[in-house]
């Protein structure tokens, strides 16, 4: 047979296997379609089961059918919600299997026919994992597995594996492997899901066992947040009623990135996933978020465990401008009654040593009218005949008392105590085992109030807050000032409100619940960044969680890992532990991970560096400008990469200069054409994320204004799939060769 003849056979081969895919992907969705009709008949029943026309009580049988009602209702809206999905490419994957020629087709729902028989398997199902575990040297009894490629519901090609060597003649083998095809795709702004094409070590962490924590390790480009999704979806999937009823929390670094991540599960059948970055976790105890980054010195403070003890004495210090000259006055039937200073200051230790701040008015009220009663002398006691309910009303009565009691322990918020912190009087007090630089950088971070009295808080100062919020306790509802003193419409009736009785009452909390959303599963993104006091605010939201961990201590942005480990050896405890390091980069080619990796080994040594699988043969550029020619040199640098990639292109620059990149995709501006592709981020924000190309700009001024320093270069270095360039800003005062060591790893790769 000669050449052209063998590639019209192939030619013909393939569209016949195509063709033979679309037949089976299209009884799927005709099977779908049937589904969904059935269902919504389902919710059409179910609003029959049970009408009243009752609207005060119920007999015993009616509640029984309204509750049959609500659940057929309940069942037939779930399943709508998973049928009506978008689902990019419902089918992707075949699976022959040997001896009785079993086929499985795999897919991101199960569906089947009208016998029950399976048209597709759910990817999480046990069935479906020979799909991602079957190697030539351990074929799980598959023969041939197959990845179809589909846009929408038509099959545009089909990539296969063997894994058997007695494979049948007549079962062909098509393409050159699905998972480099999917590497070389185009990126856009959102991330995609990897179940098509998901490798046996990364199948290893997904399927691990819920019970404990589950770490999932491995340097830049190995997967490791979209394994981890996955892995989220597969976890519900086995485990559903558990985790349903408890709630999954999925955590990455900033709202970019959980904007990028989040149809990933809905495109894996989950729906029922609370995604929050680490600025808005404590939303549902603060009502607010931030996405606001501190400069790097005070981010490092307001991470370390230094701040707990720092805030507790905040707490404890009085609003009073000099705590050591307070005191407590009040006259009880001539009797003058004291309580020093150094007396108070014990008493506020004793109190909040035991009870939280914002719920501690009676016991303070009624320690301090204890004290107050030990020093009544007995003699007028005896001679006045004097009750200990009257001394207590005598004193609670008493202008002085409420003045005091409401200057020395007034309700507080978070954010009203967190404020303190900008005075340096403050400052000096609580926090003397800071440096003073340390202390003036601290206090200078927290922001002014505008004319609303509001503060941009930044995302470190959200876990002081909810620090703050644990210690206080719930802030109780101011009293109302329009409140009358006499009970309304009580003409005959002879009570008074008392103080003591307006002070209780505006104090008392609701409910004992904690007022933190708790989870049942806690997965974690990019937890090299999370600092110290970030891990106490999740540990609030999971406290008996299992836990995911997603990281690579060489990309941390926070400087002090031993002080990171205790935290989470704090969290996790005694429970179980398994770790699964991901050892292939399939995001960054060859070229780009040799220069980010010369880099990182300047700072880590033993930093875990996987093997990037693919190699461009295109070399990084590495150019330098001056500061006055910056922004014509990024224009011409993305221009030109406008051209040579298809999907994005983020321009990742140092905080001090993100106002310069964005003004260039500005209406009107040079890039402005490319606004949907050119991506302007600063390094943090860039975390998690890829494009197709980027242009580093700056990197000494990455270096110097991140807490993590080179680490955070490396973040930015190993973000593109396809091309990097790396614009430096000249020096013209620095002498030749004066250069820190990652420096000279970075500008040896110079070419010109």
């Amino acid at each position: 047979m000669t050449s052209d003849s063998s590639a019209a056979t192939t030619v013909d081969t393939v569209a016949q296997e195509i063709a033979a895919e679309q037949a089976h992907v299209d009884r799927v969705y005709a099977q779908l379609k049937s589904d969904t009709a059935a269902a919504k008949r389902l919710a059409d029943a179910s609003r029959q089961i049970y009408h009243s026309d009752r609207t005060t009580w119920v007999r015993e049988e009616d509640a029984t059918a309204m509750f049959e009602r609500d659940a057929f209702a309940f069942n037939a809206a779930r399943r709508l919600a998973v049928l009506d999905s978008e689902h990019e490419g419902l089918v992707f994957g075949r699976l022959d299997l040997a001896g009785d020629q079993e086929v499985r087709h795999i897919g991101r729902i199960g569906v089947r026919d009208a016998d029950y028989e399976p048209l597709v398997i759910d990817w999480r199902a046990p069935a479906a994992e020979p799909f991602y575990r079957a190697t030539a040297s351990s074929p799980m009894g598959a023969t041939r597995r197959r990845v179809l490629r589909c846009r929408d519901d038509k099959v545009i090609g089909i990539e296969d594996d063997l894994l058997d060597a007695a494979n049948p003649d007549d079962l062909p083998v098509i393409g050159e492997g699905a998972l480099m095809a999917a590497l070389s795709r185009a990126r856009d702004t959102r991330m995609h899901s990897i179940v098509a094409t998901i490798q046996a070590e990364q199948d290893k962490a997904i399927r691990a066992p819920y019970q404990g924590v589950t770490t999932i390790a491995g340097g830049p480009g190995t997967g490791k947040t979209v394994v981890a999704l996955h892995r989220a979806a597969f976890l519900l999937y086995t485990h559903r009623t558990r985790l349903e009823n408890g709630g999954v929390l999925v955590v990455g670094p900033s709202e970019v990135f959980m904007n990028y991540i989040e149809r990933v599960l809905p495109s894996l059948g989950e729906d029922s996933v609370t995604l929050r970055s680490v600025g808005d976790l404590a939303t549902d105890v603060l009502k607010h978020g931030s996405d606001r980054l501190d400069e790097s010195h005070a981010a490092t403070l307001k991470g370390s465990l230094k701040m707990v003890h720092l805030l507790e004495q905040l707490v404890a210090l009085p609003l009073t401008a000099d705590p050591s000259a307070l005191s407590l006055r009040v006259t009880v039937k001539g009797e003058v009654l004291t309580l020093a200073a150094k007396t108070l200051a014990r008493t506020r230790t004793r109190i909040l040593a035991r009870n939280r701040y914002n719920r501690s008015l009676t016991p303070v009220t009624q320690s301090l009218l204890d004290q107050l009663w030990s020093r009544m002398p007995q003699e007028a006691i005896a001679s006045y005949d004097l009750t200990r309910e009257d001394f207590d009303e005598m004193v609670t009565s008493q202008a002085s008392f409420r003045m005091f009691l409401n200057a020395w322990w007034p309700p507080m918020s978070p954010a009203d105590e967190l404020a303190r912190l900008a005075s340096p009087e403050v400052m000096d007090r609580v926090a003397a085992d800071l440096t003073e630089t340390d202390r003036a950088v601290l206090s200078a971070s927290i922001p002014d109030a505008d004319e609303h009295g509001r503060r941009d808080w930044s995302v470190a100062d959200v876990a002081l807050l909810d620090e703050l919020a644990a210690v206080l306790g719930p802030t109780p509802a101011a009293p109302d000032a329009d409140r009358p003193v006499f009970i309304e419409e009580g003409e005959n009736v002879q009570e008074l409100v008392t103080m003591a009785d307006t002070l209780s009452d505006s104090r008392t909390p609701e409910s004992d619940e904690e007022p933190q959303d708790t989870f049942a599963h806690v997965l974690v993104d990019e937890a090299q960044d999370i600092t110290p006091m970030q891990w106490r605010m999740l540990r609030r939201r999971g406290p008996q969680a299992s836990w995911t961990i997603v990281g690579d201590p060489a990309q941390s942005a926070y400087p002090y890992p031993a002080e990171t480990d205790a935290a989470v050896a704090e969290l996790t405890g005694h429970a179980p532990r398994r770790t699964f390091r991901l050892t292939k980069n399939y995001r960054s080619p060859a070229e780009v991970f040799d220069l980010a990796a010369d880099v990182i080994s300047t700072v880590h040594p033993d930093a875990d560096l996987p093997e990037a699988v693919r190699s461009t043969g295109i070399q990084p550029e590495l150019a330098r400008t001056d500061r006055a020619h910056l922004a014509e040199e990024i224009t011409a640098r993305v221009s030109h990469l406008v051209d040579q990639v298809r999907g994005t292109i983020g321009v990742i620059c140092p905080p001090s200069l993100i106002g310069v990149a964005r003004d260039l995709v500005t209406e009107g501006s040079p890039l402005a054409a490319w606004t949907d592709r050119v991506i302007p981020v600063t390094t943090m924000q860039a975390k998690g994320l890829e494009y197709d190309a980027a242009v580093v700009v700056d990197p000494d001024d990455i270096v110097a204004e991140a807490p993590g320093g080179v680490r955070v270069l490396y973040v930015a270095l190993t973000r593109p799939t396809q091309r990097l360039v790396v614009l430096g800003i000249s020096d013209p005062t620095a002498a030749a060769g004066d250069h820190a060591p990652w420096s000279a790893a970075l500008w040896s790769h110079a070419t010109d």
